[in-house]
């Protein structure tokens, strides 16, 4: 692991919140977009993006400056990088996650850190997940953006694990179902139940519609810390960027209930921000987990072995952990016995 030596390597981290602002506000502008495929000058992009061309070129000199741009002969083109993930409607384009919910969301969220970190914020004035998705505006936004982050990880979850004998799954938080509309596409047989709070599963049943998955994909309305799960008997039960944003007595409890709501035989799924056993990293794992413990103060950063554990002392077995996102999320599976 490199170890930070240089004054300058220190300012690159604390500095780092100026190139994320410079990749947001691209973002918001449509810079990647009008460039791809073809190099404009920032005059030109200035015109497309309606912005004053002095201001399009100090983004642009900071996309450059960190990879995003290439500037060539005083055009600009888009880097491999940018061309592939920030296009809008480009196959592996994520860039509505990070411009709706890591700028617009989670980037102010973020300036309650040392308060929680210090004891210093009273408890009521902490914002939390519950609070969010009550606000009606505000779950919209976090679930739009979520769902433009899900669909990725969910195909890859599809091509990782062998669902052709699961045909009823629970996913606990399941969001608008990034995730289940993926493993329904890949699926036939699969029929899903969502469990979220009824700000998002509003957006959530629009969103399965607009992917014809309606009669497969359905939602229940509900805080999944209530327990209050009306269902039993799944072959399987999916928890995906959950167990990072509860309460860390909570997580036993999670494991518990998803082993009565499975049947003998079915398996128990885990996806999260995970950093390895020697908590050495990855670094983009251990800075998500902050965000979580700014919602959440007893939040837990959590290791594969550390989940496989609790899901081996509630009685599953058979557990397996893979890479699902690489540097930043891992994937733990594990069977409930059949006798």
């Amino acid at each position: 692991m490199k170890q930070v030596q240089r004054a300058e390597e220190i300012s690159n981290i604390a500095f780092g919140f100026m190139a994320s602002k410079a990749l947001f506000v691209a973002l918001h502008c449509n810079l990647f977009s009008l460039l791809s495929k073809k190099a404009l000058t920032s005059e030109e992009l200035a015109v497309l993006a309606e912005v004053p061309e002095n201001r399009i070129s100090t983004i642009c000199t900071a996309l450059t400056s960190i990879g995003l741009l290439i500037r060539t002969n005083g055009v600009y083109k888009n880097s491999a990088g940018a061309e592939k993930y920030l296009v809008k409607d480009a196959k592996y384009d994520f860039g509505d996650y990070l411009r709706l919910q890591i700028d617009r969301q989670m980037y102010g969220f973020m300036q309650q850190l040392e308060g929680v970190v210090t004891n210093n914020m009273h408890e009521d004035d902490i914002d939390s997940y519950a609070k969010w998705m009550a606000n009606e505006k505000e779950a919209e936004l976090y679930s739009e953006s979520q769902h433009a982050g899900s669909l990725g990880p969910g195909q890859s979850l599809a091509s990782m694990i062998d669902f052709s004998e699961v045909n009823s799954l629970l996913d606990v938080a399941g969001g608008t179902g990034g995730f289940a509309i993926r493993l329904c596409e890949k699926n036939p047989n699969l029929n899903i139940t969502i469990l979220d709070f009824p700000n998002v599963i509003k957006l959530g049943k629009k969103k399965v519609f607009e992917a014809g998955l309606s009669n497969r994909i359905h939602f229940i309305g509900c805080d999944v810390l209530d327990y209050n799960w009306p269902l039993t008997g799944f072959d399987a039960v999916l928890m995906s960027y959950l167990y990072n944003g509860v309460p860390e007595l909570e997580i036993p409890k999670l494991a518990s209930k998803a082993y009565d709501n499975i049947k003998p035989g079915g398996v128990y799924i885990i996806h999260d921000f995970m950093v390895e056993d020697d908590r050495n990293g990855p670094h983009l794992a251990a800075l998500w987990q902050l965000q979580h413990l700014a919602f959440t103060p007893t939040a837990k950063s959590i290791t594969p072995s550390w989940v496989i554990k609790i899901m081996k002392d509630v009685g599953f077995i058979k557990t397996v952990h893979k890479v699902l996102i690489p540097g930043m999320t891992k994937v733990v599976w594990g069977i409930k016995p059949k006798n």
